[in-house]
Parts: structure tokens; C-alpha cells; sequence
């Protein structure tokens, strides 16, 4: 028989045009391959369909060709008959050795490598052109969701020697492409200005190269029309529609516009609400649930919080799929509207598995040591739920969401995911202030809440100032026992240089320890008990005011004390970096009645955060303090307790609020008292943007010695403005503000800052 050499098309054409191009069946006695490199011979003969002794024929030459192509390997595979042979003539792909961009800004250079390895792209792949241009569109796609419609994308592939290539993708971003106006058309009952205020894309303004809002994505537009939608809603409008959006980019491709038509339809009022369907024989607990009122207005919102309500009250006896739908009977005639709510709870289901995803830093035990939902267990919403704001509350991550998803082929059982998003935790704390007094203080700190991800915390504490110095380390750690107690362990050495008048410095120092332990009573309360060391010296009598003079010549240069202590928090808040809503609550007792010392002092503390509609929220934080010296001797002095400054009232310098001795020099007293309120604001531009907001303080409180009567007319005031913003170096706070209330005695300090720490 005549060598032939025998092709895919040719194969093809032979199975459809007859036995012209046809191989005569034969039995192999040889299989041959040629033209390999890199590629294991084994690689070739494992996707062959036949062996030697088989007999060969033209479909399973056609099913070797269609193996072989798609192992990817390969440029070219041809199947060639000599006699009674096989012979298999490979061409392989040539392998990438090296892949980069050129250009690329808004995107990570190391994170679109990784991805585009993962589809087969990436440094000792076989290179494939066509998975180079789908890469080469997926690239301009993901720049057209950046609003960077001008970017341009080109592929440039280069030999180079051993049938290698690099893979060049040269990128030309431009300018991305902004939002130059918007439109709402068809507004009547609110004002077009009005419903603009709601949405998160805006136009350009003098804050958008931080928040990008004028950046155009279809997604942030649905989002806005859903808002536009709930607004309507909430006030009655439930025939509200937006009847279309346009979008219109310029012909340089640099600026859009959009327009969105509504219809509003009419205004509805509750007439009556129902209910139907099966309540577990609860009706009386599912009627509490609902926050809609007969003879108001439709609101959407509290359709929306019922339909919620119901299922976490269906979630909290284990049916985690039950459906709650409300079936809204209109009377346009009357304009109003009957309500009834449907609920089905399905069928109760159990927890199969927790899992958790994204912690890339955090240990996994760190995180499911928070969940009260336990594994083959029934399904809890409400211990779900408490899961998720735990470890919110952590303060580890930018994001926790929890999901559950049924377990296919068993309809009684459920997975439920956790998926986090880390952010750093470790801070450097820089706080500082100007007065013309004592120039400018600087304090700082270094802190890492999350050490090597095991949930531990680790602070040092380096300060330097004009009223003292110190250095401390602190380490908690929150699972100090399996039940959840915590331990805490300070060790520190401070000295203190009270503010004077005489320009004389005077020096207290102080060294110790303590350890403390926190039992957790409930989800949100924590009961902390403990004992520690320390010893306070005066180490100078070089302008030392009269009280601590008296105090030395009365009890000599040093003191030690033994304080006991023993406290309760509760937080309920809703984070502990940028709270909008919830209370914390503080209470705190130390008390020696052993050593040189003999004391008693109380801390109370009480912080609320209000929401106010999207945009606003209101702090109040109100703290008082009252120390007393035991068994017949005087409060010690270095206990005192300072204001003034950032955490206490501000505009005065920090340290120098209370008592004044005959010296100038300012010796805080052994009663405490601040009240401190803010009103957040998001920044003109920045949308709703939480992590950049402006606010409004009002400050009030001050410091009364022992030998002082309790008079709140003397308390000092201030108000001003500032700045909070979660900055990449950490939490920073701006304030600058004006005395309302003060003395002659004080010293004013308008501007304020810190960053690493929130109030």
C-alpha cells in the first residue's frame, strides 16, 4: 500500500463523500510519533484510541485527531499510514515564558495575572491565540465597568528561542469617561433636586476624584433606580415605575449623560391588613411583627421589614426556607389599599455544615469561635444572625456576609457560608496639638488587634509629650478559655509633668502591672474582674505645686498600691469602626485598700448612636467619674483625673481643665465629668459613603478637686467641626472649634488631630 497522509479535513470529508479517501481496515503492528519537544510521549499515546494488534480504521483516526487537539497541546496533529504503521506528526504550541502589561494603572498588575492564568494564560502554559483574545476583550470589557470607554487593549506575541513566546498586553487606559449630567423626568409630587440627592452616582464635583461617583456603571445605576423606586414606595406610591433610562456618551467618549423617565402614579393609603397561610400557631407573635398601621400611608420599607420580620421569626424555630410574600389589593377609586401578608413555612431544615471563606490572614477557629449556630444542629435565623454581628464586631474585616445554601439531593438540610474581607489591622497611632502655650504635643502608639491571625491583641505604647511621658505593652487574649474569657496583661512605666505656669517641671512617675479577666454573661454583656501592682513616685520637688508638696511631706516620696477591679460592659453597636446605630454602655470600679494607697474609684460611661434617615447620625457620649480616698486617708493625688483635649472636651488643650494650684500648675481632681455629642454628615460629593464623613461637636464637662464643691455652672463648653475618616494609614479625626464656655485659666488648643485611633 501506497503511503498516504491522512488530515482532519480530509478525514471529514472522506466519512461525508464516500470510500475515495477511505483507509482500508488493518491490524497495527507499529505506532510512531514525531516532531515532540517538550511533551511526554505518554502524554500522545494515553489519548490514542487503539494499541498495537488493534485493528485501525478512519474513525478512530478521527477520534485519535479529535484527542489529541484537545489536550491543547498542539498546533497541528496529522496521522500518517505507512503500510501497516501509524505515525503521528506533532507540532506543539509554543509555551509562554513570560506574560505582561504595559501601561496598566487601574488595575493590580499581580491579581490579573493570577486570573488570567486561571483561564489558561500564564508563564509555562501552552499558548492558545484564541484564549489570548477572549483575555484581550475580557481586558477591555472590565475597563468599560471603570467607565474607561478610550481604553484600548493590544496583544503583542514574540518568539523567542525553544518554541517559547512572550505575551505583551499593551494598554492605553485615557481618561475615564464622566458623569457630565443627570435627568429625572416625569417628577411631580418631589422635586427633580430632591430625588438627585438619593442617588450614588453624581455628576463631577470637587470630591469625586476620591469617591469616583461620577463614574457611570450599570450596576450603581440599578442600584440608584431601586432607591429612586423605595423612596416613592415608602410614601404611598406603589404604582411608582420608571418607564426608561437612557444613557448617552459624547463622541469623544470622555463624558454622559443620563435620563431616567418615571411615572408616579397616585398616592395609596392602608386601609385594612390581613394575614394567611400557616403561622405555626402564633399568629398573636407574627401580628406583633408587623410594622405596617392601617389608616397611614403605603410604605414599602415597612412591607419590606414585615416580610423580614415574619421569616426571621420562621428562621428562629428552624425554617430556613419559608416564604412570606405580601399581595397589595389596590381601589384606585378610593386611593386605598388592603395588605395581606402570605406566609408558607416550608419544610425545617438543620444545618449540615459552616463554612468559611476570604479569611486569607485570620484563622478559621478565630472566626467560629463567634458562631452560635452549631453544625447538625436545627437552623436558627436569630442565632444566624447573631453569628454574623459577632464577628463583625471583631473589627477584623471591611465585610461579612452569610449565606445559606441548600445541601442538592437532601431538602431538609442547609450549608451556611461566611465570607469575610480582611483589612488591616494593625495601627500606628499619631496624635497631636497646638496651643500657644505648649506649642506643639505629638503621642503615639503601635497596636495589632489580630496578631498572626489568632484573634490576640499586642500594643505598645510610646508617648512623648510636654505633660509626660510613658511606655506600656497590653496584650488580650479573647479566648483565654474555651467558654470565652478573656484575659488582659499591662505592663507600664509613665511619668507625668502636670502644666504649670512657671515654666518648672515637676515629675511623677509610675511603673506596674495588672492583669484582668472578662467573663461573658450574654451576647452583649461582659463582667471584667482583676488586680494589679503599682508604684508612684515623686521624683522632684522642683515646682511641685502645694497639694502634692503637702502630700509628699505627709506621706513621703513614693506610693504603693494594690487596686482591685471589677467592671461590666455591654455593646450593642452596629460596628465598632463606623457606628451608625446602638448602644455601649460602661461600668467600672477599682479600689485599693491594701498598700500606702487606700481609694475607691466609680466609672460610668454611656455612648448611643442614632440613626437619622440614610445620610445622618447623632453620637452621644456621656461619661462620669468619682474618686475617694478609704480608712481615713485622702484620695491620692496621682490618681487625679485630667480633661481637656480629644475624648473629653475639645478646643482645650488636653490635661488642663479642673483645679489650678497657687503655682499654675493644673493637678486634675478626683471627680470627672464630659458629655460629648456629634452630628454625623456624609461630605458634599461622597455620596453615603460611611468611611469619609464630616461632623458637628458640641462639648461640655470638666474637673473638681477634693476640697471643691460639685458645681455644673462651672463646667467648660466647645463647639466646632471636624473630619472622620478611615484613611489607608487608619481611622483619622480632624477637629477645629471655639470655646463656648471657659476661664482665664484655660489654655485653648482650636486645632486637634489624631489618626490611628477612633473616639
Amino acid at each position: 500500500m501506497r503511503p498516504q497522509v491522512i488530515q482532519l479535513a480530509v478525514l471529514a470529508a472522506a466519512m461525508h463523500a464516500g470510500a475515495a479517501w477511505a483507509v482500508e481496515p488493518f491490524v497495527l503492528k507499529d505506532i510512531r510519533v514525531e516532531g515532540l519537544q517538550r511533551t511526554d510521549p505518554g502524554t500522545v499515546f494515553a489519548a490514542l484510541p487503539f494499541r498495537i494488534g488493534d485493528t485501525y480504521n478512519d474513525e478512530k483516526g478521527a477520534a485519535a485527531l479529535r484527542a489529541l487537539f484537545a489536550t491543547g497541546l498542539f498546533k497541528d496533529v496529522r496521522i500518517n499510514i505507512d503500510t501497516d504503521a501509524v505515525v503521528v506528526v506533532i507540532e506543539e504550541r509554543p509555551i509562554i515564558a513570560n506574560v505582561n502589561f504595559v501601561g496598566l494603572k487601574e488595575f493590580d498588575t499581580e491579581a490579573l495575572t493570577k486570573s488570567l492564568k486561571d483561564v489558561g494564560i500564564g508563564e509555562g502554559k501552552p499558548f492558545d491565540k484564541a484564549l489570548a483574545d477572549r483575555a484581550e476583550q475580557e481586558l477591555k470589557r472590565q475597563y468599560l465597568t471603570r467607565s474607561l470607554y478610550g481604553a484600548e487593549v493590544t496583544t503583542t506575541i514574540t518568539p523567542i528561542e525553544r518554541n517559547r513566546v512572550n505575551v505583551s498586553f499593551q494598554v492605553t487606559e485615557g481618561e475615564p469617561a464622566k458623569i457630565a449630567e443627570i435627568r429625572i423626568l416625569g417628577s411631580k409630587v418631589f422635586s427633580e433636586s430632591t430625588l438627585l440627592g438619593l442617588l450614588e452616582q453624581t455628576t463631577s464635583g470637587w470630591l469625586t476624584w476620591y469617591t469616583k461617583t461620577d463614574r457611570y456603571s450599570r450596576a450603581k445605576l440599578n442600584a440608584d433606580l431601586e432607591t429612586i423606586r423605595s423612596y416613592y414606595l415608602n410614601r404611598g406610591y406603589l404604582e411608582f415605575n420608571v418607564e426608561s433610562t437612557q444613557v448617552t456618551i459624547s463622541p469623544d467618549k470622555q463624558s454622559i449623560s443620563i435620563a431616567i423617565t418615571v411615572s408616579e402614579g397616585q398616592p395609596y393609603t392602608v386601609s385594612a391588613i390581613k394575614m394567611e397561610g400557616e403561622f405555626l400557631g402564633r399568629d398573636e407573635e407574627f401580628k406583633r411583627l408587623i410594622a405596617l398601621k392601617a389608616g397611614q400611608p403605603y410604605q414599602g420599607e415597612a412591607v419590606a421589614q414585615t416580610t423580614r420580620n415574619f421569616q426571621d421569626l420562621y428562621g428562629t424555630f428552624g425554617y430556613a426556607f419559608a416564604r412570606v410574600e405580601s399581595r397589595p389589593e389596590i381601589d384606585r377609586a378610593t386611593g386605598q389599599v388592603v395588605v395581606t401578608f402570605v406566609g408558607e413555612p416550608q419544610r425545617r431544615v438543620y444545618v449540615r455544615r459552616v463554612l468559611v471563606s476570604g479569611n486569607t490572614r485570620t484563622r478559621d477557629e478565630v472566626i467560629r469561635r463567634e458562631f452560635r449556630q452549631f453544625e447538625s444542629a436545627w437552623y436558627d435565623g436569630a442565632r444566624i444572625k447573631a453569628s454574623r454581628d459577632r464577628v463583625e464586631r471583631l473589627g477584623y474585616f471591611k465585610d461579612v456576609t452569610i449565606d445559606t445554601s441548600e445541601v442538592p439531593g437532601s431538602p431538609d438540610q442547609v450549608d451556611v457560608t461566611l465570607t469575610v474581607t480582611e483589612r488591616p489591622t494593625g495601627n500606628i497611632q499619631i496624635g497631636a496639638g497646638y496651643s500657644s502655650a505648649s506649642k506643639l504635643s505629638l503621642s503615639g502608639s503601635i497596636s495589632q488587634e489580630n496578631v498572626f491571625g489568632s484573634g490576640n491583641y499586642l500594643g505598645i505604647q510610646l508617648n512623648t509629650a510636654s505633660t509626660g511621658r510613658s511606655l506600656g505593652v497590653s496584650t488580650v487574649d479573647p479566648y483565654f478559655t474555651v467558654d470565652g474569657i478573656s484575659r488582659a496583661v499591662d505592663v507600664f512605666y509613665r511619668t507625668v509633668k502636670p502644666i504649670n505656669n512657671l515654666g518648672e517641671q515637676y515629675e511623677l512617675a509610675s511603673y506596674g502591672g495588672s492583669v484582668k479577666f472578662g467573663v461573658p454573661f450574654s451576647e452583649e454583656d461582659t463582667v471584667f474582674f482583676g488586680i494589679g501592682a503599682e508604684n508612684t513616685r515623686i521624683t522632684t520637688s522642683k515646682g511641685l505645686p502645694n497639694s502634692y508638696l503637702l502630700f509628699q511631706q505627709a506621706f513621703g516620696g513614693s506610693a504603693l498600691s494594690i487596686p482591685l477591679t471589677i467592671g461590666w460592659k455591654a455593646d450593642n453597636r452596629d460596628s465598632v469602626i463606623t457606628p451608625t446605630a446602638g448602644t455601649m454602655k460602661r461600668v467600672n470600679l477599682e479600689t485599693s485598700v491594701v498598700g500606702d494607697s487606700r481609694y475607691a474609684i466609680a466609672n460610668f460611661q454611656y455612648q448611643q448612636f442614632i440613626p437619622l434617615g440614610r445620610k445622618f447620625s447623632l453620637m452621644v457620649n456621656g461619661e462620669v467619674a468619682w474618686g475617694e480616698g478609704l480608712m481615713g486617708r485622702p484620695y491620692p493625688i496621682f490618681k487625679n483625673f485630667y480633661g481637656g483635649g480629644l475624648g473629653s472636651v475639645r478646643v482645650f488643650e488636653s490635661g488642663t481643665l479642673g483645679p489650678v494650684d497657687i503655682t499654675g500648675s493644673y493637678t486634675g481632681g478626683n471627680r470627672k465629668f464630659n458629655l460629648n455629642t456629634e452630628l454625623y454628615v456624609p461630605v458634599p460629593g461622597a455620596g453615603n459613603d460611611k468611611s469619609f464623613r464630616l461632623f458637628g461637636f458640641f462639648d461640655v464637662g470638666n474637673v473638681w478637686g477634693t476640697d471643691e464643691k460639685l458645681n455644673f455652672s462651672e463646667t467648660r463648653a466647645a463647639a466646632g467641626v471636624g473630619i472622620s475618616w478611615l484613611s489607608p494609614m487608619g481611622p483619622l479625626r480632624l477637629s477645629y472649634g471655639t470655646p463656648i464656655r471657659k476661664q482665664r485659666t484655660d489654655r485653648i488648643e482650636r486645632f486637634q488631630f489624631q489618626i490611628g485611633t477612633s473616639f
